[in-house]
């Protein structure tokens, strides 16, 4: 899956994109991997999608 998206550090290339069900601690997976895979050159990314009742999980490389 190749896509950049510019942001005000630079550019994100999107390695991975995942959906499913709303859970409501999600928030704190996402904010546990941003901190513990830093180094790694990752950043992970959620959007809500309140239609469906869904989430995606959004993996970049930097």
């Amino acid at each position: 899956m190749e896509h950049d998206e510019t942001t005000g550090r630079g550019k994100l290339k999107l390695i991975a994109l995942k959906s499913f069900s709303t859970h409501q601690d999600m928030y704190k997976v996402v904010d546990f991997l941003n901190k513990s895979l830093k180094d790694k050159n990752l950043m992970f990314g959620m959007t809500k999608n309140s239609d469906e009742n869904t989430l995606t999980i959004s993996i970049y490389e930097t």
